[in-house]
């Protein structure tokens, strides 16, 4: 267990994921037209997307680069979380109605109402909506999370309202969660919880585990149930970076110091750091209030 002096802020917020990307043309337009996002800036040849001036994904180009195998480590899926249950059916209306094959399904967590949909170079992407945090069933330290029907028609009959249709990309909108393939469980938790920081706050038959601060049901979550075994990562499309918001300087600080403690290599500006996990996937943390195109 976690030292409290050595938890993650409970203000910690996830932040941009950027994805190394093939075809510009092809993801920019998914995730503005299918997911209703906007280009928020541009920088080195790449797009910042999201809602009003908040960057949710961050498309860089690396062409050249293959597309992971299926049983590699990286990402599972980037999750974008919506503040109401109409701001979320009219994005999933949006993402169905521009590509219906890329839905893949779509689950009531008790915790949440999740679904889930892949973009045109294979990465998982999942829209949901949280449940009031009073409605979570958490019991030593676990918070009662399932994967129970949530038919996305009736959902959409339910919620689905003209004013959340034409006001979609006025909606706010962030990114709850990141959920990533690993090679092994254990290696996960001894990494992310005894080393990073965040707290456990759930399982899965030992294939699933789902890490939070502050009492949240899951900032990040990591599993093996197509990357059991897997190495290091290569250098391919999909996942590039997964930046992580901390409050203060002297959060960012006290990690650093706690990441080298435990033999991490790091890269410290100051006002940010970065590394990677045991399977090479990069991790940025930084100050709330540090630009996003840093």
């Amino acid at each position: 267990m976690t030292a409290t002096h050595d938890l993650l802020s409970s203000d910690l917020a996830m932040g941009t994921v950027m994805l190394k990307v093939g075809d510009m043309k092809l993801m920019s337009n998914y995730y503005q037209k299918a997911l209703g996002l906007d280009v928020v800036a541009e920088a080195d040849g790449g797009q910042y997307l999201g809602r009003g001036t908040t960057p949710l994904v961050h498309l860089q180009p690396a062409k050249g680069l293959n597309l992971p195998a299926r049983g590699e480590a990286g990402l599972f899926h980037t999750a974008l979380l919506f503040t109401d249950q109409a701001a979320l059916a009219a994005t999933v209306a949006s993402a169905a109605q521009y590509n219906p094959q890329a839905f893949a399904g779509s689950a009531d967590h008790l915790v949440s109402e999740a679904f889930y949909f892949t973009d045109p170079e294979g990465n998982g992407i999942e829209l949901y909506w949280d449940r009031p945090r009073t409605e979570w069933n958490w019991s030593n330290g676990t918070v009662a999370m399932d994967s129970l029907a949530l038919p996305p028609q009736q959902y959409l009959t339910e919620h689905l309202t003209e004013a959340s249709v034409t006001g979609q990309r006025e909606a706010n909108a962030g990114v709850g969660h990141i959920h990533l393939q690993v090679g092994d469980v254990a290696t996960a938790e001894k990494f992310y919880v005894d080393t990073l920081g965040f707290e456990r706050t759930a399982g899965w038959h030992g294939q699933a585990l789902f890490v939070a601060a502050g009492g949240y049901h899951h900032h990040m979550a990591m599993n093996v149930w197509n990357s059991r075994g897997a190495g290091p990562r290569k250098d391919t499309l999909g996942l590039g970076e997964v930046l992580i918001r901390l409050p203060k300087t002297d959060d960012v600080a006290a990690l650093a110091e706690r990441l080298a403690h435990h033999g991490v290599a790091v890269a410290n500006t100051g006002a940010e750091i970065l590394f990677g996990d045991p399977w090479n996937n990069r991790i940025r943390v930084s100050v709330e209030s540090a630009p996003a195109t840093a």
